[in-house]
C-alpha cells in the first residue's frame, strides 16, 4: 500500500492518490499529522529553504504500519508519501528520486498556461507517472 499527496503552502490538497484506492480514508489522519511535522521543519529551516530549489525532508515519522516521507519546494508546496512499513527494500535515495520525479512533473503542470496555481491537479500524464511510481513501492 502507498499514498501520495501534494499540498499548497496553505495545506490545501492539490492532488491525492492511493494504491489501492480503498485505503484513501485510512491515510487521511496520517497525512494530516505529517503536515504538522513538515510545517515545523519548514519554520525551523527558515531562510535556508528559500535558498534551495527543493528540500527532501526524509522520514517524517514511522508508525507501526507506515513510513511517512516529506519533501517541500521553495514555493512551500508540500509532497507527502506514505509507504507500507513492511517494505524494507526501499532506500532513502530511491524515495528522494521519486520526490524529484514528482517535483519535475508538478513543474510541467505549473508551466501549462491553462493551469491556475492552487487548483486541484487533473492531468492524465501526472496520474500515469504517479501510478507507475507507486506500483514500484507496493
Amino acid at each position: 500500500h502507498s499514498h501520495c499527496d501534494l499540498f499548497s503552502s496553505q495545506n490545501y490538497p492539490l492532488y491525492i492518490r492511493s494504491v489501492p484506492t480503498e485505503n484513501e480514508l485510512k491515510f487521511h489522519y496520517t497525512v494530516h499529522t505529517s503536515l504538522d511535522v513538515v510545517d515545523e521543519k519548514i519554520s525551523a529551516m527558515g531562510k535556508a529553504l528559500v535558498d534551495q530549489r527543493e528540500l527532501y525532508l526524509g522520514l517524517l515519522y514511522p508508525t507501526e504500519d507506515y513510513k511517512v516521507y516529506g519533501y517541500v519546494t521553495n514555493s512551500k508546496v508540500k509532497f507527502v508519501m506514505v509507504v507500507d512499513s513492511s517494505n524494507t527494500a526501499l532506500r532513502d535515495n530511491e524515495i528522494r528520486s521519486m520526490f524529484r520525479k514528482l517535483h519535475n512533473s508538478y513543474t510541467d503542470i505549473m508551466c501549462n498556461p491553462f493551469y491556475n496555481p492552487g487548483d486541484r491537479i487533473h492531468s492524465r500524464a501526472f496520474d500515469t507517472m504517479v501510478n507507475s511510481m507507486m506500483m514500484q513501492v507496493c
